[in-house]
């Protein structure tokens, strides 16, 4: 089957104000601007790794003037002053014979790439956590709507109370508790109003701006579109989750360091050479017989260093390890997030279902009963029950 078209996931909730939101927030989330800055980081490292492969050429000038004692032996003389100028080009550079350095920049380059995924792995997380917050403003805002309409009908029923008390039929008992209803259902309003205004922070620091400045115009989560569940092929995680696609980067760039430590025991080539020309006099600098020049190569081994590089090789060795069991542990998660949420889609799946039925039900119930109490064939413990039962059911969909 073709892969499941994952990019822009949030859309699928039909709301054009996430759309923007989720627009502002991939350029102005701080969390997603420090990753990007630590990619940049992890790059320049890259080239600093790269540069060990290339040669090491500087220009040197000097000018010099000098004069000796003329006092320096028996005889006393006048000194005459000295002029010195040069000018040299020199180069070294360290043979790669084992490979050692190309290891290092393959590791550099393998953490760069890690670093890359890890900023995808960022702005996922953001998303995710600005759609949460977008939904619990949603949410609440919606659960104070049904509160506000259960408030309505519960003062609606009181009123009707009150006639009946009128004529006799109703005793302060019914009223007191239908008033106690009522006033539960008032104070129901604040904590959604503060669990609203909670995730509106929360939203607003995804955003990278205070608080006072975020004001989004949500008004509920029943217009928003229902996004249906595409899991695709398991083995497809491998590929799309960045997470995973990070954690094997750094195993392979541990892998690199652990070939480079190997080879750390090995002997080290180098070539250094300088050329240039050299005279007392700048009239005489660029004649052919003021050139000089130098070359030289070296070799060195270590012998003995208390055993620090082979300490290196195990601290590499065990760094792979544990990047290893990193890389197992993020596929066998992936692989459980995906399936718990499956779960927990087909079980909600069948949850709202249900409560749907229920809510049905219990509308009928009450305006049933609404209707027998008007007519007086009903007595107020029933009605109150169809009220409690509905209002649950409301809250519960």
């Amino acid at each position: 089957p073709a892969p499941p078209q994952i990019s822009r996931w949030w859309g699928r909730f039909g709301s054009s104000e996430l759309d923007g939101l989720m627009r502002a927030a991939d350029e102005g989330n701080l969390d997603v601007a420090t990753a990007v800055a630590q990619l940049a980081q992890a790059e320049a490292q890259a080239q600093i790794a790269g540069a060990s492969l290339w040669p090491t050429i500087g220009l040197n000038g000097e000018g010099s003037r000098s004069r000796g004692s003329g006092t320096m032996t028996n005889v006393v003389t006048h000194p005459k002053g000295r002029n010195s100028f040069g000018a040299t080009f020199g180069a070294s550079y360290v043979l790669d014979v084992w490979g050692q350095n190309r290891d290092l920049l393959e590791a550099a380059a393998r953490s760069a790439t890690a670093s890359a995924y890890q900023v995808e792995v960022v702005r996922a997380t953001m998303r995710a956590s600005l759609v949460n917050a977008y939904l619990t403003i949603a949410y609440n805002r919606e659960r104070g709507r049904v509160a506000q309409e259960n408030l309505r009908s519960a003062e609606r029923v009181l009123r009707v109370y009150q006639l009946r008390k009128a004529a006799g039929t109703v005793s302060d008992l019914e009223i007191a508790q239908q008033t106690t209803l009522m006033e539960n259902l008032r104070a129901a309003a604040p904590p959604l109003r503060q669990n609203a205004e909670q995730a509106r922070v929360a939203l607003a620091a995804l955003l990278g701006k205070p608080a006072q400045a975020i004001h989004p115009k949500i008004a509920g989560v029943m217009g928003l579109h229902v996004p249906a569940a595409s899991p695709g092929l398991p083995s497809s995680l491998l590929v799309r989750r960045p997470d995973i696609r990070a954690a094997e980067e750094k195993l392979k760039a541990a892998e690199a360091d652990l070939s480079a430590a190997r080879k750390a025991l090995l002997p080290t080539i180098s070539l250094t050479g300088q050329g240039g020309v050299q005279s007392g006099g700048l009239s005489r600098l660029l004649r052919p017989e003021s050139v000089i020049y130098s070359l030289a190569a070296g070799l060195a081994q270590p012998i003995f260093d208390g055993g620090k590089l082979r300490a290196e090789i195990a601290l590499s060795d065990a760094d792979r390890q544990a990047l290893l069991e990193a890389y197992r542990k993020a596929i066998v998660s992936a692989l459980s997030d995906v399936e718990s949420a499956l779960i927990a889609v087909r079980e909600s799946a069948a949850l709202e279902a249900g409560q749907a039925r229920a809510l049905a039900s219990a509308k009928r119930a009450f305006s049933l009963s609404e209707d027998r109490l008007k007519a007086g064939t009903i007595d107020l413990a029933t009605l109150l029950v169809a009220q409690q039962s509905l209002f649950q059911a409301q809250e519960a969909a």
